[in-house]
C-alpha cells in the first residue's frame, strides 16, 4: 500500500470522470492514513495572449479551478487540493520528487501522434517519475 500518493487532474473534456476514476484507483491503493494530493497545473499564458484577455481574467480561471479542486479533493478522506503555476509534465514530475511522493495516479488525455497510447504529459511522468505510475486510458 501506498503513503504519499499524487493524483494530477486536469480539466479538459471528461475531466471530472477521469478525475473520479484517478481518485478512486487511489484510495484503493491508499494505506492507512495515506495523504492523497489532488493537483491541477496551471501553464503559463504566453504574453502575445494575455494582452487580449481581461485583465482579471487569469484570477478568476484559478479561483475557479481552485474552488472546483477543493470540492473533488472534499470527497476522497485524507486528500488535499493543491494548484500550482508551471509546464504540466515538469511541475508534476519536480512535485513527486520533492514532497517524497511513492505512486502517480494519472489519467491519459488526448495523444497525439508522438504518443499513440499515451498522453505527451501522462508519457513524459511514465518516462521520468522517481515513483511508481498507475495510468489510466
Amino acid at each position: 500500500m501506498y503513503q504519499n500518493i499524487l493524483v494530477p487532474v486536469a480539466f479538459d473534456e471528461n475531466s471530472d470522470t477521469k478525475a473520479r476514476a484517478a481518485m478512486s484507483v487511489a484510495e484503493t491503493l491508499a494505506g492507512t492514513g495515506a495523504r492523497i494530493t489532488l493537483l491541477h497545473v496551471i501553464e503559463q499564458v504566453p504574453g502575445y495572449v494575455s494582452s487580449y484577455l481581461p485583465g482579471d481574467y487569469i484570477a478568476k480561471a484559478r479561483n475557479a479551478i481552485e474552488t472546483h479542486l477543493q470540492d473533488l479533493a472534499a470527497q476522497l478522506p485524507g486528500s488535499v487540493a493543491l494548484v500550482v503555476d508551471g509546464h504540466s509534465g515538469r511541475t508534476i514530475l519536480d512535485w513527486a520528487a520533492d514532497n517524497s511522493v511513492d505512486l502517480i495516479v494519472i489519467a491519459s488525455h488526448r495523444p497525439g501522434m508522438q504518443d499513440l497510447l499515451l498522453g505527451s504529459t501522462a508519457a513524459q511522468v511514465v518516462r521520468h517519475a522517481p515513483c511508481a505510475v498507475h495510468v489510466l486510458r
